[in-house]
């Protein structure tokens, strides 16, 4: 998903994918394209609604479950008490710093082939995440 994409062109994009988009949607899915933050549904409500002051969390949240459920969102869950979003849907790993709690992106292969276990059966997702320091934390060191 490219992050210079027009709200026309991200309701299009919705429709593609079976989700009507409603004004609140397409905001919150414009939000996941253009923040590659990784965001919780509290980081999107704080940063929408002085844009949208009718805007619930209940509805991020409803609005991330229903992007999830179409393909369009994943839903990242590197700790445990913290769900985060993400507008790539494509297999990618996370890398989440230990000391600013950013979330970075980073791309990966990984061949069934290669995976012992799991003979037999089919993999339908996958999902590397590391922990440690990021390199612009370390290098304030």
């Amino acid at each position: 998903m490219k992050s210079k994409m027009s709200i026309d062109t991200l309701g299009e994009y919705l429709k593609d994918n079976g989700v009507k988009p409603s004004y609140q949607r397409l905001k919150i899915f414009e939000y996941l394209v253009q923040n590659k933050n990784h965001p919780t549904v509290d980081t999107i409500h704080r940063s929408l609604l002085p844009h949208i002051p009718t805007l619930s969390k209940t509805t991020v949240y409803n609005t991330l479950s229903l992007f999830i459920e179409k393909g369009i969102t994943q839903l990242i869950t590197i700790e445990e008490n913290e769900g985060r979003y993400d507008a790539d849907a494509a297999s990618h790993g996370h890398f989440k710093c230990l000391e600013c709690s950013n979330v970075y992106d980073f791309e990966f292969e990984i061949k069934d082939s290669g995976v012992s276990g799991i003979e037999g059966f089919k993999v339908e997702e996958k999902h590397l995440y590391f922990k440690g320091v990021c390199k612009d934390c370390l290098s304030r060191k």
